[in-house]
C-alpha cells in the first residue's frame, strides 16, 4: 500500500515544513501554511550489478543525449494569427509547454483563449480541446458564437476530474488543450477539495508531465486573489513554463497581456488588446492607441517613452497638485506608478527643484491602465508635478526621458535612440533628454539636453524662476 505523510505548504512562497506554525519560516508570512498530504508509492529496488551497485544503464527509460544531436526543427512553434500574442509567447506556442494565464474575474481570460483556439483551428489545426470546469458546454458554445469562433475543430468538454481530462488529452491528441480553470480540477487520489494547495499542486504537476510526454501544449486559467496574485500555492508558478497576466480595468477598453515568466522567450514583453463588441482585438500600434485618448495639453500632463521588452511605448502621465486640508496630513495617491518612487521624486522636487509640496495633496495617474516600472519616466513625472504646481503646461509636442537621482541629477537611460525614433514617428517635435546621451538625432526632432532637474525646470518654466531659486541655471543644451 502507498504510504502517506503530512507536510505543510506555504501558499505564499511554496515552502514546506513538517510542523504547522503561525508564521512561514521561509517568507515570514502569517497564517499561510496549509496541510498537504503526500502519498508515496513503494519504491522498486534497482537491479544489482555485479559490482554490488545499482544498475545505471538499463534502470532508466531516458538516456542522456549530446546537445549537438538534438534538433528543435522537428517541433516548430505554433504561430497564431495575432502578432501581439505571438510576441508575448516568444514567437508562438511551444509544443509540450504548460502556460498559466491569470487575471481578475471578467477581464477576458476565457475570451482570449477562445480566440486562440479558433486561430489554431483556422491555421490548419485539426482540433483543439477546451475543458471547462466552471461552465457547461452550452455556455461555452454561447461565448464561441458571440466571438465568431464556431468551428467543428473546437471540442468542448465540461469536466473537473483530472483522470478523465488527462485520458481525453492523451486519446484525442489535440494541437492545443485549454483547462479553464486549474482551481476547479480535482485528482481523486489526492486529499482535499478542488482549489486546495494539494489539489492545485498535484494537478499542475501531472498536467506538466502529460504535456511533456505527449507534446500537446496546455493552457491553464488561474484565478487571482484580492492582492492580484494567482490563487493557490506559489509553487504553481514554478511548475509551469510560462506565466501570463491579463491586466486591465473591465470598464476600460484596453487589455494588457504581460509575460511574468517565460522559459522560451523574453519575460518583459507585453501584448496590447482592445475589448470590442465581438470580443478582443489586437492593437498592433499601442502608442497610437494610447495617445489617441490623450486630452489637450494641460498643466500636469507629460508624455514619456518606456520600454516594454523590445518595444518603445509612448505613455501619458497625469498629475494633480491640490492644497491639502490642514486637519489631515497630505495625501499621495499613485495609479500605475510605484508609490514609494513617487515619495522619492516629491522629496527631490522639494529639495533640488525648489518646488514645495509639503502642504499639498499629490495624485498621479498613468493613462491607459499601463503600469510603469522602469525609472526612465522619473523626469517626466517630476516635470508633470512641477508644471501642475505652477499651473503651467509643458510645451506642445514635447516628450521627456530621464532617470532622477537623489542629488537631482538626470541620468541617462538605455535605448535612447529607439525611444526618440518612436517619438518622431508619432509627430513629436521636441525631446528633453539627459545630457551626454550618445544617440542619433531623428529628423524633425529638436533635442534639449539637461544635466539636473533644476536645469529642466528652468528650460521649461522660465517665467517661474526667482533669483537664488536654483544653484545651476546654465548649461542647457539645445540641438
Amino acid at each position: 500500500m502507498p504510504r502517506s505523510s503530512v507536510t505543510f505548504v506555504c501558499g505564499q512562497c511554496g515552502g514546506e515544513t513538517l510542523r504547522w506554525a503561525g508564521q512561514c519560516p521561509y517568507c515570514q508570512a502569517w497564517n499561510t501554511l496549509q496541510e498537504f498530504v503526500v502519498k508515496k508509492e513503494p519504491g522498486r529496488r534497482k537491479p544489482e550489478s555485479r559490482s554490488g551497485r545499482g544498475a545505471t544503464s538499463g534502470s532508466s527509460s531516458a538516456a542522456p543525449v549530446p546537445v549537438t544531436q538534438i534538433s528543435a526543427d522537428s517541433a516548430p512553434r505554433l504561430r497564431l494569427a495575432w502578432g501581439e500574442l505571438n510576441r508575448v509567447l516568444g514567437g508562438g506556442i511551444v509544443p509540450g509547454s504548460l502556460v498559466l494565464v491569470g487575471g481578475e474575474p471578467g477581464v477576458g481570460k476565457s475570451t482570449l483563449l477562445m480566440h486562440a483556439a479558433h486561430q489554431v483551428v483556422s491555421a490548419g489545426g485539426t482540433k483543439v480541446l477546451y475543458v471547462s470546469g466552471e461552465e457547461s458546454n452550452q455556455q461555452v458554445q454561447m461565448r464561441a458564437a458571440r466571438l465568431g469562433a464556431l468551428d467543428g475543430g473546437i471540442l468542448l468538454m465540461a469536466e473537473t476530474d483530472l483522470d478523465t481530462i488527462c485520458d481525453t488529452i492523451a486519446s484525442e491528441a489535440p494541437q492545443l488543450a485549454i483547462v479553464d480553470s486549474i482551481q476547479t480540477v480535482a485528482d481523486g487520489a489526492v486529499t482535499g477539495s478542488a482549489g486546495s494547495v494539494s489539489q492545485v499542486r498535484e494537478s499542475a504537476a501531472r498536467l506538466m508531465r502529460l504535456a511533456k510526454e505527449t507534446g500537446v501544449p496546455i493552457f491553464l486559467v488561474g484565478h487571482v486573489t484580492k492582492e492580484g496574485a494567482i490563487a493557490g500555492p506559489r509553487v504553481l508558478e514554478h511548475i509551469v513554463d510560462t506565466v501570463l497576466y491579463l491586466e486591465g480595468d473591465r470598464r476600460q477598453e484596453l487589455r494588457l497581456l504581460r509575460a511574468m515568466k517565460n522559459r522560451f522567450g523574453s519575460a518583459e514583453e507585453i501584448g496590447v488588446f482592445a475589448m470590442a463588441e465581438h470580443g478582443l482585438e489586437e492593437v498592433p500600434d499601442p502608442s497610437a492607441a494610447m495617445l489617441s485618448q490623450a486630452g489637450t495639453a494641460s498643466a500636469g500632463t507629460a508624455v514619456v517613452v518606456v520600454m516594454e521588452g523590445t518595444r518603445p511605448l509612448l505613455i501619458e502621465i497625469q498629475s494633480l497638485v491640490n492644497k491639502a486640508n490642514t486637519n489631515f496630513p497630505p495625501r499621495r495617491v499613485a495609479n500605475g506608478f510605484d508609490l514609494n518612487r513617487v515619495h522619492m521624486l516629491l522629496a527631490v522636487l522639494d529639495r533640488r527643484g525648489k518646488t514645495p509640496l509639503g502642504q499639498h495633496d499629490v495624485f498621479v495617474n498613468v493613462a491607459g491602465g499601463i503600469r510603469i516600472t522602469e525609472p526612465a519616466a522619473d523626469l517626466g513625472l517630476a516635470l508633470s508635478i512641477a508644471g501642475n504646481q505652477r499651473n503651467q503646461p509643458l510645451p506642445e509636442g514635447l516628450v521627456v526621458l530621464g532617470e532622477l537621482g537623489l542629488a537631482g541629477e538626470v541620468r541617462r537611460v538605455g535605448q535612447t535612440e529607439r525611444r526618440l525614433q518612436e517619438a518622431a514617428r508619432h509627430g513629436f517635435t521636441r525631446a528633453l533628454i539627459p545630457s551626454g546621451s550618445r544617440t542619433g538625432r531623428p529628423a524633425g526632432l529638436e533635442i534639449i539636453e539637461v544635466r539636473t532637474l533644476a536645469e529642466a525646470i528652468s528650460a521649461l518654466f522660465p517665467n517661474h524662476i526667482h533669483s537664488g531659486a536654483f544653484i545651476e541655471e546654465a548649461g542647457v543644451t539645445v540641438s
